[in-house]
């Protein structure tokens, strides 16, 4: 295994502001959205469907992640300086990073849901209740359930500290915090949490929209968009983290060695952790915009005001009722 101490921690000052501004972006953008998608495809949806049972476990998933937020802008605006207490720092850290998996893998669940509805819709038809997909979405919820708390019952986590009288939280891990925890779960997320669900849906998703792509009809090209909009954001924000974090794995475990190329994979990563953040606000953009499988319905006062000033010819606007 490569001591962490060949090589020097490089310096990135960046990271008090490139992160800050992202977290305080995603909490503006994706919380209120996260929130308002969860009420409406878990109480409002009617009937249920596996669609919308896996969009409300994604929705959930995205919220947990940005409650941690608030406790990594105050670590990165105090220059890296964790203050809240070990404790704190696990708990955070392992929602923070499990519940992108989690996004990962509802992300997943609705792409093979969609994939069976357009390639297979006689398979589709007969094993489209939401049963299956609250057992499923259960079932991944005490996965992550049972490794956040074996991870956090195994005590504090050792770190290097590059700087006199601050505490860093959940980076820099010393060679021995490696080699008895963190490699076992790195790789097991980097294969299931990562690469398997990504390349199910860079292979779903395209097969969908050339089954789709035959068939001329305005539903169907909103379709092929939709699809590919989908595969965009995977592309953007998970697929460059995956590459990173594989070259982060090969570097801890010493097959990359050059101090250089470990900089460079430094910086790398804290790039694509904050890409993997903006998903938080691109997923309820997804939700509002491209999908009919729920009618957004506005307020009660506000569709009656809007009625009112219909008739009177004030201006034209069509309300879903």
């Amino acid at each position: 295994m490569m001591n962490m101490t060949n090589c020097s921690i490089p310096s990135a000052e960046y990271q008090s502001y490139l992160f800050p501004a992202v977290y305080i972006l995603a909490l503006v953008v994706g919380l209120p959205g996260n929130v308002a998608a969860l009420f409406v495809f878990t109480f409002r949806t009617k009937p249920r469907t596996a669609f919308s049972v896996y969009i409300s476990n994604l929705a959930l998933a995205d919220i947990v992640i940005l409650c941690t937020l608030p406790f990594k802008i105050h670590y990165h605006i105090n220059r890296n300086n964790w203050v809240f207490g070990d404790i704190a720092c696990r708990i955070t850290g392992i929602l923070f990073f499990a519940n992108i998996y989690m996004s990962i893998c509802f992300m997943t669940c609705i792409c093979v849901d969609r994939y069976m509805a357009i390639v297979h819709p006689h398979t589709y038809l007969r094993l489209q209740s939401p049963w299956w997909s609250v057992v499923v979405s259960a079932m991944l919820w005490c996965v992550v359930g049972v490794a956040i708390l074996v991870f956090i019952l195994m005590g504090p986590l050792e770190t290097i500290e590059d700087k006199p009288g601050s505490r860093t939280c959940f980076e820099n891990f010393t060679k021995n915090e490696w080699n008895s925890r963190l490699a076992a779960y790195s790789l097991l997320c980097l294969t299931l949490g990562s690469l398997l669900p990504s390349l199910i849906i860079l292979v779903c998703y395209p097969l969908a929209a050339r089954r789709i792509s035959t068939i001329k009809t305005k539903t169907a090209q909103k379709a092929v968009r939709v699809i590919y909009t989908i595969l965009a954001i995977i592309l953007l924000c998970f697929l460059p983290n995956h590459v990173v974090y594989l070259l982060h794995l090969l570097r801890r475990m010493g097959i990359i060695q050059s101090c250089s190329a470990a900089e460079v994979i430094y910086h790398a990563r804290r790039v694509t952790m904050a890409l993997v953040t903006l998903n938080t606000c691109l997923d309820p953009v997804l939700y509002y915009v491209t999908t009919n499988h729920c009618k957004w319905k506005c307020p009660k006062m506000i569709c009656q005001w809007r009625r009112i000033r219909k008739r009177r010819g004030v201006y034209i606007i069509t309300v879903d009722e």
